[in-house]
């Protein structure tokens, strides 16, 4: 029996969400905002980029209909490079519902977003769409260009320096030089400043970011290197006569 054919991904309108018929009378859709939606017939129950399609689930349902989740999942997959679960969490006891869906999320690399209302799932639908083509700016952090923004920047990028500890060090040494220069001693009669954390900031402020080998190193390194490579010559063993009496 011949495969059946997968759905095609259907490429959306320039500002529409693709809506699958089934979902037709969900009161969710009264609650998509600042966004068009359209219905088409997709695999998907909501298509919010070319790249990118929603799985709707009230846990309500998920309580009596268990199986329906593993169907809806089996009909996306190898489809979209970002596949959600939109969770309405519409039951008391939701804490156990919840582990099990993030564990099948998990195993089916799909993305779990848990809404308490329809009203909040609509944000959440009419801002995937909204913010398909927009970039990662608005969630990255914002380094200004003062001299204490770019030296919290630094020093925060070492494992287990925080903000705190780098107006420790700014308080204590003054400057970027002289932190670096700064003896371990001196940097572990700063408050909070253990053993581990001092080496990691050494570390970072002395080793060179590749690690090379040393000039007085390399030659003899190379020395063994071709020695290694060239073989003795086998030794010439004397030809022995030996009788071996078998009686």
């Amino acid at each position: 029996m011949a495969a059946r054919p997968k759905p095609p991904v259907v490429q959306p309108g320039v500002s529409s969400i693709l809506v699958n018929p089934v979902q037709r009378g969900n009161p969710l859709l009264s609650h998509i905002r600042h966004v068009a939606y359209q219905f088409a017939e997709i695999a998907p129950d909501y298509q919010v980029g070319s790249t990118t399609c929603v799985l709707f689930l009230s846990l309500k349902y998920h309580r009596l209909h268990p199986e329906y989740i593993h169907g809806r999942i089996e009909k996306i997959q190898g489809l979209y490079g970002l596949r959600i679960l939109l969770l309405v969490c519409d039951v008391t006891e939701h804490q156990d519902y919840i582990r099990e869906l993030t564990r099948i999320c998990l195993i089916n690399n799909l993305t779990i977003m848990v809404a308490w209302t329809l009203e909040e799932a609509g944000v959440y639908l009419s801002t995937y769409k909204l913010f398909e083509h927009k970039p990662p700016d608005l969630i990255k952090e914002r380094v200004d260009n003062d001299y204490d923004s770019r030296m919290r920047a630094a020093f925060t990028s070492i494992k287990g320096v925080n903000k705190t500890d780098v107006m420790t060090l700014k308080s204590n040494f003054g400057s970027f030089s002289n932190i670096a220069h700064a003896t371990p001693q001196q940097l572990l009669d700063c408050p909070g400043f253990g053993a581990l954390k001092v080496r990691r900031l050494k570390d970072a402020m002395e080793k060179p970011f590749k690690p090379t080998v040393s000039k007085t190193l390399r030659p003899a390194l190379e020395d063994e290197r071709r020695q290694s490579k060239a073989r003795e010559p086998s030794p010439d063993w004397p030809e022995l006569d030996i009788e071996l009496d078998l009686n």
